[in-house]
Parts: C-alpha cells; sequence; structure tokens
C-alpha cells in the first residue's frame, strides 16, 4: 500500500498535475490539502475517471481538503467525518474515512502567520483538539463525529497532511534565520512531537535520509532553486503500522512543473 499526501494550493488549477501525478505514481491513497472549492465544484468525474474515489470538504480561496481512494486496491473512503468534534471550526481543514482497514485523517493545520499572534493561538488551540481526539484511535478506536470512544474498531491510523510545522532543526534549510519564527517555534514543535507521544510515528525519519530534504518551497527569492525550503508536509502512522512501513520520500518533481504548487507530494510505502 502507497499514502501520500500533497498540499495542491488549488485543485481547479492543480488538477491536470495531480491527475497526471497519479497515473505515474498510482498510489492506493491521496490527501489533498488546500484543494479551495466549493463542494459542489469539486472534480469528481476527473478524478473517476483516473480510478479513484474521493471524499472531500471545501470551501473557496481557502482551505479544503480530500482524501482519493485507489478504487480497485482500497476501494471507495468508508465511515466519513468531516471536521473535529472537539473543535467547532468554519474552516475546512480535517477529514478522516476508513480506506482499506485503515483510519486514514487528512489535515491542514492551521499557517498561524506570526508567533503571538492571534492566528498563533488558534493554531495552538487547533492542534491541542486534534491530540485529544486522536487519542482514543491510537489506543484502537478510529475517531469519529460520535466522540473520544465511538467508531470503527481498528488499530491502524495513518495522519497525513500540511502540517505546517518543521519539527528539526534538519528540516529548516536556515535553522538560525528561522529560529522561533513561524512553522518552527517551539510552541509548535512541541505539539508535533505531542503527537508522536501519542504513539504516532513519522514515516520520513524512520529512514536514513539525505540532507537538506523539504517538501515547501516559498515562490519568492528562487526558494526551490536554492533549495530554501522547510519539511512541513507529513505522514505519521501508530506504531502497530510502523513495521510495515518500506519506505518514505519526497517527490520532487512536481515542484518543477510549470505554476507548480508551491508544496511536493510525500509518499509512504507500506507492506500490504
Amino acid at each position: 500500500m502507497k499514502l501520500a499526501t500533497w498540499n495542491v494550493n488549488s485543485l481547479k488549477v492543480r488538477l491536470p498535475q495531480v491527475v497526471d501525478w497519479l497515473a505515474a505514481n498510482p498510489v492506493d491513497v491521496l490527501c489533498l490539502q488546500e484543494t479551495k472549492l466549493r463542494d459542489e465544484q469539486f472534480p469528481r468525474d476527473a478524478i473517476a475517471e483516473a480510478g479513484y474515489e474521493a471524499a472531500f470538504a471545501g470551501q473557496p480561496t481557502y482551505n479544503g481538503v480530500a482524501i482519493l481512494a485507489r478504487r480497485d486496491t482500497v476501494g471507495p473512503p468508508a465511515d466519513v467525518v468531516v471536521g473535529n468534534p472537539l473543535f467547532e471550526d468554519p474552516q475546512q481543514r480535517l477529514i478522516s474515512a476508513t480506506v482499506g482497514g485503515l483510519r486514514v485523517v487528512c489535515a491542514y493545520f492551521p499557517n498561524g502567520q506570526a508567533v503571538g499572534s492571534e492566528k498563533f493561538e488558534y493554531k495552538l488551540r487547533w492542534i491541542d483538539a486534534l491530540i485529544e481526539w486522536l487519542k482514543p484511535g491510537i489506543r484502537g478506536t478510529a475517531p469519529s463525529a460520535g466522540g473520544e470512544s465511538a467508531g470503527t474498531a481498528t488499530p491502524l491510523l495513518a495522519l497525513l497532511g500540511d502540517f505546517n510545522i518543521a519539527p528539526e532543526d534538519r528540516d529548516v534549510h536556515d535553522p538560525e534565520k528561522w529560529a522561533g519564527q513561524i512553522h518552527c517555534s517551539d510552541e509548535e514543535r512541541a505539539r508535533f512531537f505531542q503527537l508522536a507521544g501519542l504513539g504516532l510515528v513519522d514515516t520520513f525519519r524512520l529512514f536514513e535520509q539525505p540532507p537538506r530534504q523539504f517538501s515547501w518551497w516559498d515562490y519568492r527569492m528562487l526558494g526551490f532553486r536554492r533549495n530554501a525550503g522547510l519539511r512541513i508536509d507529513h505522514i505519521l502512522v501508530d506504531a502497530p503500522l510502523a513495521p510495515r512501513v518500506r519506505a518514505c520520500a519526497i517527490d520532487r518533481e512536481p515542484r518543477k512543473l510549470e505554476q507548480p504548487s508551491d508544496h511536493a507530494p510525500v509518499v509512504a510505502t507500506l507492506d500490504g
């Protein structure tokens, strides 16, 4: 099984790139963030023609998330839950579903804007609520709209998405410049490791990786060309699933296209 996450920064703009990427990389599950589409605008037909079924929650201009499941390998997403029942939020940042026996949570964490700002405080509250909601799932009960203990029993859970957090200095092109800044603050990093403390494993760090591996580069100042990036897109799995992970890599190729997203896909390969 292959799991992938990609902040596409507008599915309307990037749809041809997503379809082409899926044709070349037929992953079983693809989580998308920043689709920026109303639900009635979601490209169901194009996704279906690519061989995938989708669960999605969108809104115009900002946010929007989707889970794409390959029809001939894992079947359509089931038991879909939009949002976090422990955190009332008009922003469409979270969707979860059971796919191929795995509970998949697709998340677009708030950016936070600047440390100390109201948006930063919202980011911290959002993550805290996510941690509380995920706890029962990691203990063996998938999170659902029913609350802390309701849901579909499964020991396997994966959290994928744009976390807007670079957890360590090695995930930052210039750690000194970014020290204490948004995406790299102590508060944000502490929450990333709180997620890990629940029993989630960063699949990328299960393997030896080349240095300076990033998943996001600013459009400005030749960020991608200079490899001045951050690793803020992650695939975390719970401990029972971790032994099945065989590889995890960042695919830089889509970032080289014309009018690319500022993010690159991350792909984890699992046994079974």
